[in-house]
């Protein structure tokens, strides 16, 4: 994604000259290109991530638009307070962006997970959350964000995210896609699952049960009827996200279920991580294993829900 998210953003420099790129002393192989072809709208800050944003409100204030860039967490909760008074308060054009959210620099510890972000930044007012399910919807994403007007937070993986979509999408912020078709459950995935969202229904398929996968790209504004009508056709719902369960995905859908109540009522289920600091260390896959974000775990998670539906439909 991250690759997706840099051609991008050097297509949309090339004709915008108030599009400026500012990192915190990282990005190395992936941000020189930009950094050649646009010197002077290009600036490493070094390692002062709070001095990056309030750099970066500074230059949206004078009538920039500022991307920054830093690993996981670094470019959101190590500067949360510079992103809430500086840019939101403000409603300065900055766009943050975040490389790895989730668990994908796993074996450089809990420092380097992205795993409380989509919580923390989803709170702060007139900010805009997006996290796309792969490098399609990133390069759609990264276009979208840097043409709104506003603060933005961009979630992406890092290299190689799988390709989900085949062709064309209609990506617009705050509309969910619907990957895949179904009538039985839904599965609504954010961010980097949404592979393996896709192949968990592929695996219920072939148990006859048929379900919808819908990509919530945007978390903030969430896409709020195509989770009603989920609601209202599937008799189950899940969220799955590389994120604590608490105040990302799951808590969002959460939100809009039980406001709709009693007018809508339908199993739901939170697959994610535990309100933990993940003190394992591996890689990516290996901890993915670990919280059963696997298609094969996350199925295994599923059964006890899948069984009460099918009683109730005996």
């Amino acid at each position: 994604m991250r690759n997706a998210f840099i051609r991008t953003l050097t297509e949309l420099a090339e004709g915008d000259v108030r599009i400026h790129l500012v990192v915190g002393d990282l990005g190395y192989s992936v941000v020189e290109g930009f950094r050649e072809r646009f010197p002077n709208q290009f600036l490493n800050v070094g390692v002062a991530e709070q001095n990056m944003t309030g750099i970066a409100a500074g230059m949206a204030l004078c009538g920039k638009i500022v991307f920054t860039y830093s690993i996981a967490n670094f470019p959101t909760l190590r500067c949360l307070e510079q992103i809430r008074n500086d840019v939101c308060y403000h409603q300065a054009n900055v766009k943050v962006v975040s490389v790895g959210g989730g668990l994908m620099y796993g074996t450089l510890g809990m420092s380097h997970h992205g795993t409380e972000d989509l919580g923390a930044l989803r709170l702060l007012p007139n900010m805009v959350v997006v996290a796309p399910g792969d490098p399609v919807e990133a390069e759609l994403a990264t276009r979208a964000v840097g043409h709104h007007d506003g603060p933005c937070y961009l979630r992406l993986g890092k290299t190689g995210d799988p390709k989900v979509h085949s062709g064309p999408i209609d990506f617009q912020l705050g509309r969910a896609l619907t990957v895949r078709a179904g009538e039985d459950i839904t599965l609504i995935s954010t961010g980097g699952m949404l592979a393996d969202a896709v192949s968990a229904a592929e695996q219920l398929a072939r148990e006859g049960i048929q379900a919808r996968v819908l990509s919530m790209h945007t978390l903030k504004p969430i896409d709020t009827e195509a989770v009603l009508a989920a609601a209202r056709e599937t008799s189950a719902v899940i969220t799955i996200e590389e994120h604590s369960v608490i105040g990302g995905l799951g808590s969002a859908v959460a939100e809009i279920l039980a406001e709709a109540a009693p007018d809508v009522r339908v199993a739901f289920k939170r697959l994610g991580l535990p309100s933990v600091f993940v003190c394992e260390v591996g890689g990516h896959a290996y901890l993915r294993k670990a919280f059963a974000l696997t298609p094969e775990g996350m199925l295994k998670a599923l059964e006890p829900l899948l069984e009460r539906i099918a009683r109730r439909a005996r």
